[in-house]
């Protein structure tokens, strides 16, 4: 847990509503939807759980006013604030590199990095996977150019890399998990010496700013619903399953490349790798600005509770 006493941490009225925007990615989030964990915790809010398919749509809304919380990877966020979105960077979890992979069909001829040029590549645009393309087409030696991305959410991008209308397909689990099990692809490079494919929670600016203590209180819950994925393996893929309607076999693929995932304060190193990810997205001219990632970082409580959360963040 982040804090000794997280009742107590948020002290306070609860927000009147509390919108929570999540994936079949956002394990805990998850976790919390089935256990009805939240609507305990928060017992005066109107407590509601929009899914989305990825995280550019994610912030979108967030950035609206349609949500007070949520999670994505890396490269959302990114494009969010060169957007000039309003949204803050409240926490994070561990990165998990083996938890996305650029894909191509088991008898498809690349065989190496630099054989995507010339290629048609699937990917969700501003996504993780997008980041993960861009240092994978680095690592080999091309330029951008080299490539055609085709830009498609996951369930178009599986549809077009099945029938071979695309190359590869850069993705994340558990996306990646059913493909692999359902049609056996080929992994020609997982996030691993690419990117740390780190996972972070946005919250709006009012719930941060007029209602820490309860920003405070969901960051702990999540830190929970962790520690029971970590200690109740099988209860907690039954409860993704029956969420998610993808089969056990996918989740407990899906899981066991997830490392245990407390979700702490975003550290300065956090922070400086999340500023590589918009430098390399504004050296490719794929973000109109340059972004100062901190400003839009969440200080977080002060005195015994951020003590706390930046041990655990360590």
């Amino acid at each position: 847990m982040l804090l000794t006493s997280s009742r107590a941490a948020a002290a306070g009225p609860d927000p009147a509503q509390l919108r929570i925007g999540f994936q079949k990615s956002a394990v805990n989030l998850v976790i919390l939807k089935q256990q009805g964990a939240l609507e305990k915790r928060f017992p005066s809010s109107k407590v509601s759980w929009v899914e989305f398919p990825a995280g550019p749509q994610l912030l979108e809304a967030l950035a609206v006013g349609s949500l007070e919380f949520g999670l994505t990877g890396d490269s959302p966020p990114v494009f969010a604030q060169a957007a000039g979105k309003e949204l803050l960077y409240v926490g994070n979890e561990p990165p998990k590199p083996l938890s996305s992979a650029i894909l191509v069909k088991a008898d498809a001829p690349l065989r190496s990095l630099a054989d995507l040029k010339g290629r048609r590549i699937a990917l969700q645009k501003g996504s993780s996977a997008h980041y993960l393309l861009v240092r994978a087409v680095d690592k080999a030696g091309l330029a951008w150019s080299d490539v055609t991305p085709i830009y498609l959410p996951p369930s178009d991008a599986r549809a077009a890399f099945e029938r071979g209308s695309v190359d590869a397909w850069a993705i994340w689990d558990p996306f990646y998990a059913a493909t692999e099990l359902d049609i056996k692809p080929r992994v020609l490079a997982t996030g691993k010496d690419l990117s740390s494919n780190n996972s972070f929670y946005l919250a709006s600016r009012p719930l941060a700013e007029q209602h820490p203590g309860a920003t405070l209180a969901l960051l702990d819950e999540l830190a929970r619903a962790d520690a029971y994925v970590q200690s109740n393996r099988k209860q907690a893929a039954q409860l993704i399953s029956d969420f998610s309607g993808l089969s056990l076999a996918t989740v407990h693929v899906f899981l066991s490349r997830r490392p245990a995932s407390p979700t702490t304060l975003l550290t300065p190193a956090i922070v400086a790798d999340q500023q590589r990810v918009a430098d390399a997205f504004l050296r490719l001219g794929l973000i109109p600005n340059p972004v100062v990632v901190a400003d839009i970082v969440w200080p977080g409580p002060q005195g015994p509770a951020r003590a706390r959360l930046a041990q655990a963040g360590r």
